[in-house]
C-alpha cells in the first residue's frame, strides 16, 4: 500500500470519473514506484522472500504478480514460476520486464483459477487480500492449487495500521469491524480512486483456518538496513510502525 495520496488543488475533475483501482491506467507509473519505494523494494518484497527461504525448483504462483518484480526475485533464486493478475495492463508491463517465456495469465482472484488441483508447491499472495470483501472463495481456490504439505505466503495491510491512519484523520472507525476504505493515489499524472477492505486480526486467522490452512507464522518484520541511509525518516518510521502484517499458512 503505498501512503495517502493528495489532490492537487487545482486538479479538475475528469468528463468520465476514473475507474476504482484502475491499475491498467497506473501500470507504468506503479512499477516505478514499486521498483524503487521503500515500502515495496526495501520492506515488503525482501520480507516476503525472506518467509519463502529456499526456492530453487518449487512450483509458485504468483498471485497478483502485477508486474513481476517478485516473479524475478522468485524466477533468479531457481523457482518454476507462474503469475496471474486482474489488470491486464500491469501482466503487460510484466512480460517486458519477463520476456515473452514466462507464464503470465490474466485471472481474478475472486473467480475460480485456471489451474489444476494440486498444481503448486507455494502460493504468494502480495498485498492483494486487502482489495478483496470476502476472502472465503479466493483461499479456498488458493488451498485447492496447493499441494499437501504446500505453503501460502501472504501480505496485507496492517489492520491496526489501517485503523490508526483513519483515527489521526479524525474518524471514528471500529476495529473489530470489517469495513470499506478509499482514497485517491496521484501517479503518472492520474488520480485513480482505490478500494480496500480493512478486517482485524483474528477476522484474518479465521478466515484462513475455515479455509483449511495452519498457522505456522505471523511476521511484522523490519525494512531492510539497506533502507536506511536512503530513507532516513520512512526507515525509521516503519521500524517503530509497520504498515504490513505477514502470514505464513500450511495445508495438510
Amino acid at each position: 500500500m503505498l501512503g495517502m495520496t493528495a489532490v492537487p488543488e487545482d486538479h479538475v475533475a475528469p468528463a468520465h470519473p476514473a475507474r476504482v483501482n484502475d491499475y491498467d491506467s497506473l501500470a507504468e507509473a506503479y512499477s516505478v514506484a514499486n521498483e524503487g519505494g521503500i515500502q515495496n523494494a526495501y520492506y515488503e518484497r525482501p520480507a516476503i522472500l525472506a518467509l519463502a527461504g529456499e526456492v530453487a525448483g518449487r512450483r509458485i504462483l504468483d498471485a497478483g504478480c502485477g508486474s513481476g518484480p517478485l516473479f524475478a526475485e522468485l524466477r533468479d533464486r531457481g523457482a518454476v514460476v507462474t503469475g496471474v493478475d486482474a489488470s491486464p495492463g500491469m501482466l503487460g508491463v510484466a512480460r517486458r520486464r519477463l520476456g515473452d517465456g514466462a507464464e503470465l495469465q490474466v485471472a481474478d482472484l475472486r473467480d475460480p483459477l485456471p489451474f489444476p488441483d494440486n498444481a503448486f508447491d507455494d502460493v504468494i499472495a502480495s498485498l492483494v487480500l486487502h482489495y478483496l470483501e470476502d476472502w472465503a472463495p479466493t483461499l479456498a481456490e488458493l488451498r485447492r492449487v496447493l499441494r499437501t504439505g504446500g505453503r501460502l505466503i501472504v501480505s496485507v495491510d496492517h489492520p491496526f495500521a489501517i485503523y490508526a491512519m483513519h483515527r489521526m484523520a479524525g474518524q471514528k472507525p471500529h476495529y473489530l469491524a470489517t469495513y470499506n476504505w478509499t482514497e485517491e493515489w496521484t501517479m503518472g499524472g492520474r488520480v485513480v480512486p482505490m478500494s480496500f477492505w480493512n478486517r482485524p486480526l483474528h477476522a484474518m486467522t479465521d478466515s484462513f483456518t475455515a479455509a483449511g490452512f495452519r498457522i505456522s507464522v505471523i511476521s511484522e518484520p523490519q525494512p531492510v538496513p539497506a533502507a536506511r541511509e536512503r530513507f532516513p525518516d520512512d526507515f525509521r518510521a516503519l521500524s517503530q510502525s509497520p504498515s504490513f502484517l505477514f502470514f505464513v499458512l500450511e495445508t495438510d
